[in-house]
């Protein structure tokens, strides 16, 4: 691949993408004690970058019409091809796991697919999209192992350097590892010096382990970023990201829910939880290269599903102190809970779930320990709450 690649790739789009924003954040800066700067590509047609690579890919091939075009994705890269094969007005079926949004399914049958769900995580749907397409002798196009894909991801980056070139990091978000690829790729030919750092959920991290060598596979993967859940990352990415990325960075399902909520609250922008890995890593306190420095964080899709959104925003709550569950032994007689929920509420905490627990080994028979969910404002002020139910003499114990 060559950077003329990635040119033609970005005149082959032009007219059909959008150019998406790059947002300076004051508040995400203040925190990282940089510059921080969020490139919006949950505001992308079809909700992700993916689009990027799935139409100049179909827009490379010569594909007879009643050829069928098959793929699989976890979500994101399936829209982007359903979209792109209607478009050039070719039947699609997409291949997902089971696991798989329901709003990512809908969204991909609605830009024209045959959606099949198969296997637990994507590389189980992989293997029997492949097998079918092979049978139907139709046209795979591929998620991320591909120059064509990787070309398309890489016109992000050449987007980003359009609108500001004096940058010092690009963190992206990598599952397996197209944007990363060509992100890093684009960016270190037109300029060097840019620092372009790889984002992944430290419950998949085939690329951060695979990193400096060839692909290694994972045995099991566990993340609530389904958009970059990737046992193994492809083989031309590899070759690409060894050479071209500084580096591999991790986050935890915790830092990235902490970091959806920080989205939602300060920048009013909804985004996946694979798109806010690295924007977690900048703000999570354990990678100083990232401190201090005029960074571009890649926000790599907003396809979030709204069943979901709520387990999301709670685990969020709860990472970052905003919500705290209490479990406290008390007698058990009329009035207990009462003199519980005066301390509470004289602590400036919101009683959101209340449970009995009577049934506890260690409990005589006139006690009983309540289960308490709190809103509170914040660590510290959880700490106050939980102090104050010590000083009134109560006791408690752990889950």
């Amino acid at each position: 691949m060559k950077l003329k690649d990635i040119t033609e790739a970005r005149a082959r789009l032009a007219g059909t993408i959008h150019h998406t924003p790059l947002e300076q954040s004051e508040t995400f800066s203040r925190q990282s004690g940089g510059l921080v700067l969020l490139k919006c590509e949950n505001l992308q047609k079809t909700g992700s970058f993916k689009v990027r690579g799935a139409l100049n890919k179909l827009g490379k091939l010569d594909i007879a019409k009643e050829a069928r075009v098959f793929s699989c994705s976890a979500g994101n890269h399936a829209q982007g091809v359903a979209f792109a094969a209607t478009r050039k007005g070719l039947r699609s079926s997409i291949y997902m796991p089971l696991s798989t949004p329901i709003a990512k399914i809908s969204a991909t049958e609605g830009y024209g697919a045959d959606v099949i769900l198969h296997g637990d995580v994507f590389d189980d749907a992989q293997k029997r999209a492949i097998s079918d397409c092979e049978n139907a002798h139709g046209v795979f196009i591929p998620p991320f192992d591909d120059e064509d894909i990787i070309a398309g991801q890489g016109t992000v980056g050449l987007e980003i350097l359009d609108d500001i070139s004096d940058i010092d990091n690009i963190v992206v978000p990598a599952g397996g590892g197209g944007l990363l690829a060509g992100v890093a790729f684009a960016v270190k030919n037109v300029n060097p010096a840019i620092k372009v750092y790889g984002v992944q959920a430290a419950g998949a991290a085939a690329i951060a382990q695979s990193f400096g060598g060839k692909p290694k596979e994972l045995e099991k993967i566990y993340t609530i970023a389904d958009g970059i859940a990737v046992k193994r990352p492809g083989n031309i990415t590899m070759k690409y990201i060894n050479e071209y990325a500084d580096g591999i960075l991790t986050v935890t399902d915790d830092e990235i829910a902490a970091t959806l909520i920080s989205l939602i609250e300060r920048a009013k922008s909804i985004v996946e939880p694979a798109g806010a890995a690295g924007l977690a890593a900048v703000l999570c306190d354990r990678y100083p290269v990232l401190h201090g420095k005029k960074t571009v964080c890649l926000l790599s899709g907003g396809n979030v599903d709204v069943s979901f959104i709520h387990k999301i925003i709670e685990k969020g709550l709860v990472s970052r102190g905003r919500q705290i569950r209490l479990s406290v032994v008390l007698p058990d007689k009329p009035g207990s809970l009462q003199s519980v929920s005066a301390i509470l509420a004289d602590g400036g905490a919101n009683i959101i779930a209340v449970q009995y627990d009577r049934v506890n080994a260690g409990l005589s028979l006139n006690e009983t320990i309540l289960h308490i969910t709190c809103e509170v404002s914040g660590p510290q002020h959880g700490k106050s709450v939980m102090s104050a139910l010590v000083t009134a003499g109560y006791t408690l114990v752990s889950d």
